[in-house]
């Protein structure tokens, strides 16, 4: 390290400068920077206040190198003290307060050695240096002393970095507000998969593979976890995207109209037949189905969808002639289909037919590398949609209740609660602090507690108990907020339908 300190801070400055694009400068200073430290890692960290997080903007490590965390929240004790550091410091694991130690496993310090230099503009923190060196103890006062020297220039830097960003941002989302329009206008917009490139980046191969083709896709997965995206993602990625893409939630459509809506019927075919009618399948002929909620289909629409799965043709209720279609299916369900195919409630060859090429979609808490993302994509959204002008910050330590949370309700119920908070918190920043009552990894839900049951109970005694239950807490109610279906996450018809069964009969209570 025996360099003249102005000869040092020339040839840095050189480097760091070299380049618009902040990659491309990283890697020039690193070259640098390792002949006069022991330097391993090298990373350019900004403190995300939208977050309660530092966030990396870039990094250069070597080969064998195993980079930290794009995103680590920090507890708030840690984020006011790192924001009053003024000059670079090394990072040790014993500090007397315990921040360090409570990030530790997140940035991989445990036999490393850290130094950080702190980047101001005009006195205020806009961002961090660190450099990383294998083994512990590797850094001295040197080695800080001769840092500090270069801390101007790297801050400016990181500020014209920044500055950059900003207008590609800018210029991206004019491209991608044109792209819109334009997919709105032509009705063909499929919506952006967030996490497409990390936690459901094994889906997404999934999609790019079958999107192809003609064959069938089931998509399996937690009610909230984002199917009817994926079912969108395959028909507009596919040579069919020019065609229809008809969505039916089979749970929605009531038992005794099931099969008009799905296949049609002909003038006269029943009461009230007064004209023949296209189905579902015929208004997608050309390109996609999608039936969601596969799973509450009824015994009878089961044999004429496999039917449709077989030959590609239908009859219309009341009608002789087969009417052959052009058409790709995609199904999705929630259900474990294989344990209603043991009950006799769903048809094993119907199965067979559809879980050609399955497709399972993880829950949220299967995927949590994408909760910061889907939460700013969902603050962002949510104030378009309620007209807030400015975003409100996400509380330092509030990102790490997210990241803690189970996620029952999976993306749906981050999406409900990310709109929630930003009405209770439209001025202020967003706390989470529901989460914290919850409990972290609880999964908040009713209590019904049902005197005079002995168990063991039947299946059947043991579901029309419970719906009892919730409906003695409705009042009777069994539609719309608060109402039975609600609590119960059924589709209204569903519950009416499964209650007609169970001989449950309801009547609101004033």
């Amino acid at each position: 390290m025996d360099v003249k300190r102005d000869q040092f801070f020339r040839e840095a400055t050189l480097r760091i400068c070299s380049s618009l694009n902040i990659e491309t400068a990283l890697g020039n200073a690193f070259t640098y920077l390792r002949e006069h430290f022991p330097l391993d890692d090298l990373y350019l960290d900004i403190l995300d206040p939208s977050l309660g997080a530092i966030r990396r903007i870039a990094h250069v490590v070597a080969e064998d190198s195993e980079a930290q965390e794009e995103i680590v929240p920090l507890p708030e004790g840690l984020w006011s003290w790192i924001r009053k550091k003024r000059a670079p410091y090394i990072v040790r694991n014993e500090d007397p307060k315990n921040y360090i130690s409570a990030v530790a496993p997140l940035i991989k310090l445990r036999g490393n050695s850290d130094l950080v230099l702190p980047l101001l503009i005009e006195e205020e923190l806009i961002g961090l240096l660190v450099l990383r060196a294998r083994g512990e103890g590797r850094y001295n006062s040197g080695h800080v002393a001769l840092l500090a020297t270069v801390s101007e220039p790297f801050a400016i830097a990181l500020a014209n970095a920044l500055s950059y960003q900003a207008v590609v941002k800018y210029r991206d989302t004019l491209i991608d507000d044109n792209r819109f329009l334009k997919r709105e206008l032509l009705s063909q917009a499929g919506d952006e998969i967030v996490g497409g490139n990390s936690g459901l980046r094994n889906v997404m191969n999934m999609v790019r593979q079958v999107a192809p083709l003609n064959n069938t896709v089931l998509l399996l997965g937690e009610t909230g976890t984002g199917k009817e995206l994926i079912a969108n993602a395959i028909h507009f990625t596919s040579p069919r995207k020019e065609g229809p893409f008809i969505k039916v939630n089979c749970g929605a459509i009531p038992e005794h109209l099931i099969d008009s809506e799905l296949f049609g019927h002909e003038k006269g075919a029943f009461t009230g037949a007064v004209s023949e009618k296209r189905g579902r399948f015929e208004r997608a002929d050309g390109g996609t189905i999608f039936l969601d909620e596969i799973g509450e289909l009824p015994p009878q629409a089961q044999v004429r969808l496999l039917r449709v799965l077989q030959s590609r043709e239908i009859e219309r209720v009341g009608g002789i002639r087969p009417i052959t279609l052009d058409i790709r299916v995609i199904a999705a369900t929630h259900r474990n289909l294989e344990v209603m195919i043991s009950e006799n409630r769903f048809r094993e060859d119907l199965w067979f037919r559809l879980n050609v090429f399955p497709i399972f979609l993880p829950p949220l808490r299967q995927r949590k590398e994408d909760i910061p993302t889907l939460c700013r994509h969902f603050i962002a959204q949510k104030c378009r949609e309620l007209g807030i002008a400015t975003p409100p910050d996400i509380a330092p330590g509030a990102l790490d209740r997210l990241l803690h949370y189970n996620w029952p309700g999976n993306i749906r119920e981050m999406e409900n609660l990310v709109e929630r908070e930003i009405i209770r918190h439209r001025e202020g920043q967003l706390l989470f602090d529901a989460l914290s009552t919850a409990g972290v990894g609880d999964t908040p839900a009713p209590q019904i507690k049902e005197e005079g049951l002995q168990l063991p109970l039947r299946l059947d005694e043991a579901m029309s108990a419970h719906i009892l239950g919730v409906l003695k807490m409705t009042r009777g109610k069994i539609y719309g907020a608060g109402g039975a279906a609600e609590l119960l996450d059924i589709n209204p018809n569903t519950l009416r339908g499964r209650m007609g069964k169970l001989g449950i009969k309801a009547s609101r209570k004033k």
